[in-house]
């Protein structure tokens, strides 16, 4: 029986992913800005389940949640970081309140509870961390470009993670969505006022705003289904650094790889020249 702590569990990833591990007979420890948006996981769950209130940008309820947990049950065996929100505007038309709003919570809010979790992980020299990047960590779009900035860091703060805690006997796994039912586009996401819309990016930022929120509803994505690979995936022994889910997701990390071997490869002479000679 593994332990979860989870964050953004009311909806999306979170919920489907602890609904999941509760009913594989682990314990979870699920947290939400609203406990009372937590109930129906309690009726799964049972004394399995500790529900807290946690806003992952205070760090004093980081602190005090991490506590709670581990004085509750007395490891925490997986981290599942799925806390996050998106931002639909052109880069130039954001509103930074609501871009700096983000960037606490989806980075920020993030290292700040694997922070919080690792002394004891490693105290243990055992533990998962799932980070939920996006297949938008990986390449970016228009209308979310502050979004891709925010997880493009989920991957680099990751990447250099994992490379430090390996030897201590923690994974590090990047989960890389492509679009999934989740509502991230729905009421989750604020987009750019109206009074701040720039006309010179309607083809571009103002189309994928559009076609982002047309399609909430009818993403291909099935949280539930992936809920069932990533806690597969926590759970083994050798998990790999980085999960896709989507067809979109694999396909579109590959095209990007392809992208810039391609566009580096064209310049090839020039990148070396930089260099003193051997």
């Amino acid at each position: 029986m593994s332990t979860w702590f989870i964050t953004g569990a009311s909806r999306g990833f979170g919920r489907e992913v602890a609904l999941e591990a509760l009913r594989r007979g682990d314990r979870v420890v699920a947290t939400a800005r609203r406990p009372q948006t937590l109930d129906g996981l309690k009726e799964v769950g049972g004394e399995r389940l500790l529900a807290l209130e946690l806003d992952v940008t205070r760090p004093e309820q980081v602190a005090e949640a991490v506590r709670a947990a581990l004085d509750h049950f007395g490891q925490i065996d997986i981290l599942f970081n799925n806390a996050g929100i998106g931002y639909f505007a052109a880069v130039e038309e954001s509103d930074m309140a609501k871009v700096r709003r983000m960037v606490e919570i989806n980075l920020f809010g993030l290292a700040d509870v694997t922070r919080a979790l690792l002394p004891s992980m490693r105290a243990r020299r055992s533990g998962t961390i799932l980070n939920v990047s996006s297949v938008g960590g990986v390449r970016s779009f228009p209308a979310v470009g502050w979004y891709n900035a925010t997880k493009f860091a989920v991957e680099g703060l990751s990447e250099a993670l994992e490379q430090e805690v390996r030897p201590l006997g923690i994974r590090v796994v990047l989960i890389e969505p492509s679009a999934f039912a989740t509502d991230w586009a729905g009421n989750s996401a604020a987009e750019v006022a109206p009074g701040h819309v720039i006309a010179d990016y309607d083809a571009t930022a103002g189309a994928g705003r559009r076609s982002f929120r047309e399609g909430v509803g009818k993403e291909a994505g099935d949280p539930a289904r992936a809920a069932k690979v990533i806690v597969d995936v926590a759970h083994e022994a050798e998990p790999p650094k980085r999960l896709p889910l989507g067809n979109y997701a694999y396909d579109g990390l590959l095209e990007k790889l392809d992208a810039v071997r391609g566009d580096v490869a064209a310049h090839e002479a020039a990148s070396r020249s930089a260099d003193r000679p051997s």
